[in-house]
């Protein structure tokens, strides 16, 4: 990788941070992420900390280890703190997040937080699923990342991609015009369905802005999958890491932050590319945070939600090749790493990302609900 200046970075990003916000306290912990970063600021409350433990444990749910570094997240968390984190069905989707709050309504194992994408965010607001919480570093949280009102808040981000097994794929596709190629014959995958998971959501959005779409019209991306689906290049799986390791799905569209990192998880056995396609704005999608409102844990739910969002948490994103929310802020007061910044993809390949806002995810929602199933054969 080309190492590049934290400038690089921060013309990269065009979400606008707000300023640092007032810190919980912050304490050094040597070595705390990995190698990267020798010292990372993490909360300190000791009334919320106290609170925490004496609950015990902390529900989550659709955290798959090699997601975002969550498998890190969960262990350095529960080994500062001494909570024990119950991970609950770490393959589910968003659509099945929300689902587990309402079917799981006063059970002691319901989940106490969830991470969704943000038209899953929007849905849960709707139907009352959630309850206020403002973090410590709120103020760094850019303002289009976030419920006002604390709902919810963008804790990383990522850019679609595709994952290219080049095993199996020789002439690895650069465009999404290039998925088209007869060569790519039951090839094209995504992450889940883009009614139910924010990673194929995304994908369909960002095909969207490559064939004559824009933010506030996404059909043109429905039709894209459906022209693919009667090429027979559309491969109907659900994706996953261990899919496009294998060659099941050898062309996945995917995160960036996870192609980069199942490349390098898996370099001695398979070679991963990852590629930002050129035809189009890169699409830009965040996750979001929120905690139940029915939570039963819910001061272990409002500390795992300090520690995701303090420099030390979004320092673990950021070695899961995530980029966190707080990017700009960290980068302006000179807490990441050099030796982190240059494992991230070129700075050229993400310009002009763009991300859409609640009006035209909620209308995405509605032309998915109206015509995916309808358009796509498979």
């Amino acid at each position: 990788m080309t190492k590049r200046s934290h400038d690089t970075r921060r013309h990269f990003l065009k979400l606008t941070a707000g300023a640092a916000g007032a810190s919980l306290g912050s304490a050094l912990i040597p070595g705390f992420v990995g190698n990267a970063f020798a010292a990372a600021a993490a909360p300190t409350n000791k009334g919320l900390i106290a609170a925490a433990k004496a609950e015990g444990k902390l529900n989550v749910i659709a955290l798959p280890p090699d997601w975002a570094n969550y498998g890190k997240m969960i262990a350095e968390f529960s080994k500062m703190y001494g909570i024990k984190v119950n991970s609950a069905s770490p393959d589910a989707s968003s659509a099945q997040e929300l689902q587990a709050i309402k079917s799981l309504k006063g059970q002691s194992r319901g989940p106490d937080v969830v991470d969704v994408g943000p038209a899953f965010a929007l849905a849960g607001v709707q139907e009352g699923l959630f309850q206020p919480y403002k973090v410590a570093t709120w103020a760094s949280v850019p303002d289009n990342m976030k419920d006002a009102g604390g709902l919810w808040w963008g804790d990383y981000f990522g850019v679609v991609s595709f994952g290219v097994n080049r095993n199996v794929v020789k002439n690895a596709p650069q465009t999404w015009a290039d998925l088209l190629k007869p060569e790519y014959k039951g090839m094209v995958a995504l992450n889940g369905s883009p009614l139910g998971a924010g990673a194929a959501f995304a994908g369909v959005f960002a095909a969207s802005l490559a064939n004559g779409g824009s933010l506030d019209n996404m059909l043109p991306g429905v039709e894209f999958f459906a022209k693919l689906a009667k090429a027979g290049n559309f491969n109907p799986s659900d994706a996953t890491s261990a899919s496009l390791v294998s060659g099941q799905t050898p062309i996945v569209v995917n995160w960036d932050y996870l192609n980069i990192a199942q490349a390098k998880k898996e370099a001695d056995k398979v070679k991963i590319d990852t590629i930002i396609p050129t035809d189009g704005k890169p699409y830009g999608g965040y996750y979001c945070q929120a905690i139940s409102k029915f939570a039963p844990n819910l001061k272990a739910a409002q500390l795992w939600e300090e520690f995701l969002m303090s420099d030390a948490g979004q320092l673990i994103y950021l070695e899961g090749y995530a980029h966190p929310a707080r990017f700009n802020d960290m980068v302006a007061r000179g807490v990441i790493p050099q030796s982190l910044m240059a494992e991230l993809p070129p700075a050229a390949a993400y310009k002009e990302v763009v991300f859409a806002d609640k009006a035209q995810t909620e209308k995405a929602q509605g032309v998915l609900k109206a015509d995916w199933a309808k358009m796509v054969k498979v």
